[in-house]
């Protein structure tokens, strides 16, 4: 998937995320995030755009902290929210290829990267906000989760922060069903996770299912589609794999 599609999927979610929260009202429980209301997760995802938008505009090298959300509700917070994701959208839209700033995962560009990180955060929480409202939730391409499978198990989970850790070593393999090719094998250690694209060698346990589902579940949005193998190791990362 290139830049551009990520922009536009961004842009896609973060109205619906907004359109959702709108229905559910602020005061909504989140499901999914069973400590917050809609306000929280309406909040922090503004945030995260404004702190992402600041990378991209002005060029900072170094990682700058996230600041606290204003504390709006209701109406307020939505345009707050809708504003921030916007001036998200416009700044990668117009940034230079060759632009240059800080980014946390390894990428082709620190445009692609923030293009891609943000079109995947905003889409883990639309499906919150959706969660929130009830009903059906929007549905995700497969390539795109497919995308979103393999950014959490070979960028954040290869991250020292990763708390999926086994005392002894252990392999888990995670395979979309209806994406060609998308397969990962992922070992685990006392280290950090390590996950290789394909199928190479035994693994103890498999998750597997349409993307967008292990997607979703691999964010701990809903449960494995399906798992076979000893379940104590999908378990493991269900417990353990907060981000």
């Amino acid at each position: 998937m290139d830049t551009a599609e990520f922009i536009r999927i961004l842009d896609r979610e973060g109205r619906l995320l907004a359109d959702a929260a709108e229905q559910a009202g602020t005061d909504a429980k989140v499901p999914t995030c069973p400590e917050w209301r809609v306000r929280d997760l309406v909040r922090h995802t503004g945030a995260v755009h404004r702190w992402a938008a600041a990378y991209v505009a002005e060029g900072h090298a170094s990682r700058r902290p996230l600041a606290d959300p204003p504390g709006l509700d209701g109406a307020e917070l939505l345009t707050w929210f809708r504003e921030g994701h916007a001036k998200l959208v416009r700044a990668l839209t117009s940034a230079a290829p060759d632009m240059e700033c800080w980014h946390f995962l390894p990428a082709p560009s620190p445009l692609a990267f923030w293009a891609r990180r943000q079109a995947h955060e905003t889409s883990v929480h639309r499906y919150d906000a959706e969660a929130a409202r009830g009903g059906t939730p929007s549905e995700l391409s497969p390539a795109f989760a497919a995308d979103g499978v393999d950014e959490l198990l070979r960028g954040f989970h290869a991250r020292s922060r990763s708390r999926v850790r086994s005392e002894e070593p252990r392999v888990l393999r995670v395979r979309a069903s209806d994406v060609d090719d998308a397969v990962w094998t992922v070992r685990l250690t006392q280290e950090p996770p390590a996950a290789e694209r394909g199928a190479s060698g035994d693994a103890e346990c498999e998750i597997s299912g349409p993307a967008a589902q292990l997607y979703l579940s691999l964010w701990n949005r809903v449960p494995f589609p399906a798992a076979s193998g000893d379940h104590s190791l999908a378990e493991l990362w269900r417990t353990n794999s907060a981000v």
